[in-house]
């Protein structure tokens, strides 16, 4: 695998790389960009899809500080292989612009999944601009691997039936009025929290404000399913102190709700009263749910 910036993107600023993208010719090879996400960290939670784009692609973006470097064994190896810890927006562009022009496939390797926080839409509207073909491939989620990990489901019959994913405001990326924490919270289900390690106090409060109580059960997860992951459970009440005792300031989620505790209730899907196309339901027990109100 070469791993080195391409001539187009080296060294360039974001004026003189648009000027690239403006001067490459769009060409007839087509080309096609991959946005793959990588999922939470571990090599082997990748989907064979991810997998697949990746050893097909002549032109391989990453970001080493958040993915694995295992991912890229999957690799060619004549792929150029770009870390976009270095690049600016204009330079990756530069390099989708390139693809289009010489009929390149390009894998953009993005943590988790590339639907939350992935910086991939903008990636989107420049390809659609360039004309050239994209494809999203779906990553595990990080909230999804802390839960795995903590054997929790997040949604327990009569206890919680919704899960929230969302960030504390008031750092880079402003929140939209009425996406603070705090109003979130007052759902009181489970809620997955991500990018708010360093405001940890800030956190709390809102949580609190929300309507939380004190003693509501938090699993605190640094670099899940990496080398030096760290799964931590408190409550709301040490949820500062956890995150101060054990330095976490990046790279952390939070799960927190009631479902974290709660012991599973019975499902109704597998109740034997239960019917639907593949089972037929058994008499007796449906006659039990209905008089529970559980219906059909």
């Amino acid at each position: 695998m070469a791993d080195a910036v391409p001539d187009a993107a080296a060294g360039a600023t974001a004026e003189t790389a648009a000027e690239t993208v403006a001067a490459t010719p769009l060409g007839d090879g087509g080309g096609k960009v991959t946005f793959v996400g990588a999922g939470p960290g571990a090599a082997d939670l990748l989907t064979f899809r991810a997998a697949r784009a990746i050893a097909e692609a002549d032109v391989v973006i990453w970001a080493a500080s958040l993915v694995q470097a295992e991912v890229l064994e999957h690799a060619r190896a004549d792929a150029e292989v770009l870390d976009s810890a270095a690049m600016s927006l204009e330079q990756v562009v530069a390099v989708y612009a390139r693809a289009r022009a010489e009929g390149l496939k390009v894998a953009r390797i993005h943590s988790g999944d590339p639907a939350l926080w992935g910086g991939t839409q903008e990636q989107l509207d420049r390809c659609a601009e360039l004309g050239i073909d994209t494809e999203v491939v779906p990553g595990v989620s990080s909230f999804s691997a802390v839960a795995a990990l903590a054997r929790r489901e997040l949604t327990i019959p009569e206890v919680a039936q919704s899960v929230v994913l969302t960030r504390l405001g008031g750092g880079k990326t402003p929140m939209p009025p009425g996406e603070e924490v705090r109003e979130f919270a007052r759902h009181g289900t489970t809620m997955a929290l991500f990018l708010s390690a360093a405001r940890s106090g800030q956190l709390v409060r809102e949580l609190l404000e929300g309507g939380y109580p004190t003693s509501t059960p938090v699993i605190v997860a640094y670099q899940a399913t990496w080398p030096e992951e760290l799964i931590v459970r408190c409550t709301i009440a040490t949820l500062e102190e956890t995150v101060k005792e054990h330095k976490l300031w990046k790279h952390t989620l939070f799960l927190v709700g009631p479902a974290l505790a709660a012991r599973g209730t019975r499902s109704h899907l597998y109740h034997p009263g239960h019917f639907h196309g593949f089972r037929k339901a058994d008499p007796g027990a449906r006659r039990a749910l209905r008089e529970r109100g559980a219906g059909s």
